[in-house]
């Protein structure tokens, strides 16, 4: 075991650093580059995007190598070997989906149609995840379980391939602790599928690292993920006595961490982009190696900051390994705390907005207007009279800190004033004015102080403007009963 597995890396190592600037070179003859423009993309010029490409034909020439060699020999009818066979379909979809966007550049959902492909080939291949926290879960829920996080696992590296030796650093960092996870359970699946993957990501780092002459492109970084998300699967089964290639959720947790800086990117991508209300598939500078950037870090110092992270994931996964007790508890604690400091450096302006509003009682404000909104638009509805709808109109405005509201309708006026939270009278900062049909228009008086109440403005507007109009046509109302209303 010990020769095949050096003899697999030497030859995988080989081939990558031979095999790289060839191909490099030819995919820059055919144009297949990437050009700087800007924002996101901050390299100096073009630059090919071949990385997939010779690593995937390391991986296979290093195979047909020690093959012939008779390397593979004792293996072929090792059950995990057979299972590792049968996994290549679906590795060589993701990989082509990943080429054919370098090349023509697919659409979101092309990319993701051909990743739930390679996913679901995966799942029949035998690959399982299936159970949550320890607990098995029903035959059917196995299937999203899987193809969910080999779907994290595959847009996590594609999404943090930013910077120039990132991605391909990270999945190294990740692929030697999973290394070293079979080394010490003997498991030779694990073994031979992660030294064969480890040598070639070493050997195309050498052109990969900053400043780069070659990228991984999206079939180097969607094949790294996928096939990490698999590795992480492999290595997650729970127990000796568990087959091969299935796990649980729980099990899964050392591999989470041995991954956590590209997967926690994305965790971080989509809840911001969620609490902007922006598209969840959107591209910005947002993510944690441009972060690090906008606070002048030198794209070098970022990515050994980033493997730094990465060390202190890949360290703690090995130590919560087998780990069920008081021990794996602290460990999980320990890289709770750890990634919460990191994510609190990082300084998000959307994080922060959120814990304002949910700890600065924002929150509870905006509920209790909305429902005050939703009791005065029931309100308006079961008026009778306009001395209803007006009183109804008086105390919602006054409930909101409005100074004033004033109604001119046919050259009658009616004005209600308010006064502050302390009792004296609270004076005009702007104004908002609504037209309320048949000529009327409805003055709202807003004071300096009313800051808090800016966010319900608009709704409360909206009900006025379709509310108040219906409320008052329907008890026909004459202008002179509002002129004597007015001067009461």
């Amino acid at each position: 075991m010990l020769l095949a597995t050096s003899l697999l890396a030497l030859c995988s190592l080989i081939c990558a650093l031979g095999l790289t600037p060839l191909i490099r070179d030819i995919f820059l003859k055919l144009g297949l580059v990437d050009h700087p423009t800007g924002g996101r993309k901050i390299h100096s010029g073009p630059i090919p995007r071949a990385g997939g490409v010779s690593i995937v034909a390391s991986m296979a020439l290093s195979i047909g190598l020690t093959a012939a060699l008779g390397v593979w020999e004792p293996f072929l009818y090792n059950p995990a070997i057979q299972f590792l066979i049968r996994l290549l379909p679906a590795v060589a979809v993701i990989f082509v989906v990943g080429l054919l966007d370098d090349i023509v550049t697919l659409k979101p959902w092309q990319k993701l149609a051909g990743q739930l492909l390679a996913a679901v080939m995966a799942y029949t291949a035998g690959l399982r995840v299936t159970g949550i926290a320890g607990y098995s879960s029903e035959s059917w829920l196995t299937l999203p379980l899987t193809v969910g996080w080999l779907l994290l696992c595959t847009n996590a590296f594609n999404l943090i391939d930013g910077v120039d030796g990132l991605a391909s650093g990270i999945g190294l960092f990740a692929t030697l602790t999973m290394l070293l996870a079979g080394i010490l359970d003997k498991d030779s699946a694990l073994v031979l599928a992660a030294v064969l993957l480890a040598a070639a990501l070493l050997g195309f780092l050498r052109y990969n690292f900053n400043p780069a002459t070659v990228f991984l492109g999206d079939s180097g970084s969607l094949l790294l993920g996928f096939l990490l998300g698999c590795f992480g699967v492999i290595w997650g089964r729970s127990g000796a006595s568990v087959n091969f290639k299935t796990a649980t959720v729980f099990g899964m947790a050392a591999p989470l961490m041995a991954m956590f800086v590209p997967i926690l990117d994305v965790a971080l991508s989509i809840c911001r982009r969620f609490l902007r209300g922006q598209p969840i598939f959107g591209a910005d500078r947002g993510h944690v190696h441009h972060r690090l950037l906008d606070r002048g870090l030198t794209p070098r110092r970022v990515v050994f900051l980033l493997y730094g992270a990465c060390a202190f994931g890949a360290v703690l996964s090995l130590l919560l390994w087998g780990q069920q007790n008081l021990y794996g508890g602290f460990v999980v604690l320990l890289f709770c705390a750890g990634t919460w400091i990191g994510i609190r450096h990082l300084g998000y302006a959307e994080f922060r907005a959120a814990h304002k509003v949910v700890t600065g009682g924002t929150l509870q404000r905006m509920i209790n207007m909305n429902v005050q909104l939703g009791e005065f638009e029931s309100a308006l509805e079961s008026c009778e009279s306009f001395d209803q709808a007006w009183e109804q109109l008086c105390e919602q405005c006054h409930k909101l800190g409005f100074a004033a509201v004033k109604l001119n309708f046919a050259g009658g006026i009616i004005e209600e004033k308010f006064g502050s939270q302390f009792g004296s009278p609270s004076h005009e900062c702007w104004r908002i004015v609504i037209p309320v049909g048949d000529g009327a228009l409805l003055y709202l008086s807003v004071p300096q102080d009313a800051a808090q109440s800016v966010s319900v403005m608009m709704p409360l507007v909206r009900v006025i403007s379709t509310k108040l109009p219906q409320r008052t046509r329907a008890v026909n109302y004459e202008p002179a009963a509002v002129a004597a209303f007015s001067g009461r």
